[in-house]
C-alpha cells in the first residue's frame, strides 16, 4: 500500500504541472485574443471605388468630393474614411458656381470631428485664381474654415508669391491669412519711372 500511494502521488505531480502550464498558456491566449480583437476593429469595413459624395446644407449643395478609392474604418470611438489614392473637393456658392477646389494625393475624413485632412501635394485654387500649395490642409466642416500648420505657398494671379508657415481661410479660400509670411513681388519698373 505504501508503494501504491507513492506511485499515485508521482502521477498527480506531473498532472499538476501540466494543468499549471495549461493555465499559463490560456492566460497568454487571452492577451493574444485581446490584441487580435483590437486589430480587428482597425480593419476596414468596406472599400468603395470611384466615389462621389455631395455635401449639402438646408437643401443647398455646398461641396462635392470625388476619390478613386475610399476605405471605411468603423472604429467604435473614432470612425474614419481614408482616401489613399487621391481626393478632390469642389466648393460651391449658393448659385452652384465653383468658389474653390482642393486636390491632394491622400485624404482622410474624420467622421466625429467633421474634418477632412488633405495631405501630400495639396493644391487648392480659389475663385480669384490664386493657387495654394502645401503638404497639409484641413477642412473643418463644422466651422466651414480651412487651415494648415505646415509650410504654405500662395501664387497670386499677377505672379506674386507669398510663403509662410500656417494658413487660415474660409472654404472659399478667400480672404486668407498666412503666418510668418515672406513674399516675392513683381515690380513694374516702367510704371515706377512714369510715376516719378
Amino acid at each position: 500500500m505504501c508503494n501504491r500511494a507513492k506511485g499515485t502521488s508521482l502521477i498527480y505531480l506531473p498532472l499538476f504541472f501540466l494543468s499549471m502550464l495549461f493555465l499559463f498558456s490560456c492566460e497568454n491566449s487571452l492577451s493574444d485574443i485581446k490584441k487580435i480583437t483590437s486589430k480587428e476593429s482597425e480593419k476596414p469595413v468596406s472599400r468603395s471605388i470611384d466615389v462621389e459624395i455631395i455635401y449639402s446644407d438646408s437643401a443647398k449643395v455646398k461641396a462635392k468630393l470625388t476619390a478613386p478609392l475610399m476605405i471605411d474604418f468603423q472604429d467604435p470611438t473614432k470612425p474614419y474614411q481614408e482616401m489613399p489614392n487621391g481626393v478632390k473637393i469642389i466648393f460651391y456658392d449658393d448659385n452652384l458656381a465653383t468658389k474653390g477646389t482642393i486636390t491632394a494625393k491622400y485624404g482622410i475624413y474624420r467622421e466625429k470631428e467633421k474634418k477632412i485632412e488633405f495631405r501630400n501635394n495639396v493644391v487648392a485654387v480659389n475663385a480669384q485664381g490664386e493657387t495654394f500649395k502645401s503638404d497639409e490642409l484641413i477642412d473643418d466642416m463644422a466651422t466651414a474654415n480651412l487651415y494648415s500648420t505646415k509650410a504654405v505657398q500662395i501664387t497670386m494671379t499677377n505672379g506674386d508669391v507669398m510663403n509662410g508657415t500656417g494658413f487660415k481661410s474660409t472654404e472659399s479660400l478667400y480672404p486668407w491669412n498666412i503666418d510668418k509670411s515672406t513674399g516675392v513681388f513683381r515690380v513694374n519698373e516702367k510704371q515706377n519711372l512714369l510715376n516719378q
